[in-house]
């Protein structure tokens, strides 16, 4: 058992969670995404809100300017030759804002988060405007 395992904690409720959104989103036409936050006296890791955001810019609303999220995302993408591809990946969003405490929490549950999430790849953002170009980093385009 890895020490961060033992550390930060889920929820049955919050695993469910985080297997029906990375099963429902699979063959999504819409792009999907859940903010998940740490609570610093629990180290529960958990949904932010029950919002299932649809548009990235609300979403990016939505973000704190001064503290780290974990974001899942289901994003439809048409690839270069017609094929649709519905990429499953964990946003680390870490502002550059943050505060030493929270960018250690935060860090240190990343890859339990990955794994648990069941995500094929993890994007980091420093910026909310980052989400305006998420199709080119999703493609690798960027």
């Amino acid at each position: 058992m890895s020490s961060e395992s033992r550390l930060y904690d889920f929820s049955p409720e919050t695993k469910e969670k985080l297997r029906k959104f990375r099963l429902g989103t699979s063959r999504a036409k819409d792009p999907q995404a859940v903010i998940y936050s740490i609570n610093k006296s629990t180290l529960e890791i958990a949904q932010a809100d029950d919002e299932v955001y649809k548009d990235m810019q609300e979403l990016a609303d939505e973000l704190p300017t001064h503290t780290p999220r974990f974001i899942l995302l289901s994003y439809p993408l048409t690839l270069p030759s017609g094929r649709l591809s519905v990429p499953y990946v964990m946003i680390f969003y870490m502002p550059v804002t943050s505060n030493a405490e929270l960018r250690m929490l935060y860090a240190g549950a990343r890859e339990l988060m990955r794994n648990t999430a069941e995500v094929g790849k993890v994007l980091e953002m420093t910026d909310a405007e980052d989400f305006e170009s998420i199709e080119e980093k999703l493609s690798g385009t960027s």
